[in-house]
Parts: C-alpha cells; sequence; structure tokens
C-alpha cells in the first residue's frame, strides 16, 4: 500500500513534487532579483515605461516565490531559502546588465520560458500524483505568464 502524506497524496511523488518546486523557487528567487535590479538601474528612452513594468513584475514574482514555498510545505517538505544553493540549480543566471531597458525585456522572455517550461513539467508531475492544488497554481501562472509573453514580445516587436 502507498504511504500518503497528510493532504493524501502518494509520498514519493509528493517528495519529486516538492523537488521540482524547489527548482522552480530557485528560479523565481534569481527571476525577482534581475528584475529588481533592471527596475532601479534603468536608463534610456523608455525609462519610465519599464521602470513601472518591472516593478509591477517583481511585485507579482514576490507573491509567487511565497506561494510556491508555501506548496512545498503544504506537500510535507522544506522550500530552499539559501541563494547559493539557488544558483546551482536553476536554469535562469544571475543578470550582469541591467541598465538596458531592451536587454532587460529579452532577458525577462528568456526568464519566462525557462519557468513556464518548468510549469509545464510541474504539471505532469502533478498530474501524475493527483495534486490538484499544484496543478492549479501551475495551470494559472503559465497562463498569466504566456500573456506576459505576448505583452514583452510586442514591445521588442517580435
Amino acid at each position: 500500500m502507498k504511504k500518503l502524506n497528510a493532504i493524501g497524496l502518494d509520498s514519493k511523488k509528493s517528495k519529486a513534487l516538492a523537488e521540482k518546486l524547489n527548482v522552480l523557487l530557485a528560479n523565481y528567487s534569481i527571476f525577482y532579483q534581475n528584475t529588481r535590479g533592471y527596475h532601479w538601474n534603468i536608463k534610456g528612452e523608455k525609462f519610465f515605461e519599464l521602470h513601472l513594468k518591472f516593478e509591477e513584475l517583481y511585485n507579482d514574482l514576490v507573491i509567487k516565490i511565497d506561494e510556491v514555498a508555501e506548496r512545498i510545505l503544504t506537500l510535507g517538505y522544506a522550500p530552499n531559502h539559501r541563494y547559493s544553493d539557488y544558483k546551482k540549480v536553476a536554469k535562469i543566471a544571475e543578470s550582469n546588465q541591467v541598465d538596458n531597458g531592451m536587454k532587460a525585456v529579452e532577458d525577462i522572455l528568456n526568464s519566462l520560458k525557462a519557468i513556464i517550461t518548468l510549469q509545464r513539467d510541474l504539471l505532469t508531475l502533478s498530474a501524475d500524483a493527483g495534486d490538484e492544488g499544484t496543478n492549479a497554481l501551475m495551470s494559472d501562472y503559465i497562463r498569466a505568464q504566456e500573456k506576459l509573453v505576448w505583452m514583452y514580445s510586442a514591445f521588442l516587436n517580435k
């Protein structure tokens, strides 16, 4: 018989979900800090427009970081919290160039692609585990982020 965790999910499958959610948490955390850097340091012609958009984005990211960490806890595991651990597993790298708005938007698009891909992987894992909570969270994130990809791509005229 399967061993179930406190919310009635298979413990082994929950562990795999928590591990993948910790990877997502690492990527969100680095993406957040990069976006703060863009917001703080943006210069040039589109300063006023991008400064506000970057603030909107990092405010949204900080909420998602908290929700992902709380989901890991709900599954019965601990969210990673050390930036050194994040850097080891994240696909998103720290941004070195944070004052060029167009470059920042390109970096944001690349970060969103990495995040959406991870969340799609989590959809597969959560569906297999019967974990509607994680599944719903990832679905909501993906829907909103796909719209952001469209909007930031339109900004770059792509």
